[in-house]
């Protein structure tokens, strides 16, 4: 999303538990999203390619790991 104007945004009126609160929830959703994506690989058998003890690693869609598996 861009915006036009150059100007800031103005400030909001969120507290730190307020923005605390809402950064834990984008952070579930994102951790949610992630997770059907791996997951939609791995029943499709398509690979996904994963930072593994700092090496790049691709993983065909079989040896990806169920859920709760890892």
């Amino acid at each position: 999303m861009t915006s036009k104007s150059s100007e800031p945004l103005p400030p909001t009126d969120m507290s730190e538990p307020t923005l605390t609160q809402l950064h834990q929830t984008i952070d579930a959703g994102v951790r949610v999203a992630i997770a059907e994506a791996i997951e939609r690989h791995r029943k499709l058998g398509e690979s996904i390619t994963i930072l593994k003890d700092g090496q790049i690693v691709t993983l065909t869609g079989d040896q990806i790991p169920p859920p709760g598996k890892n």
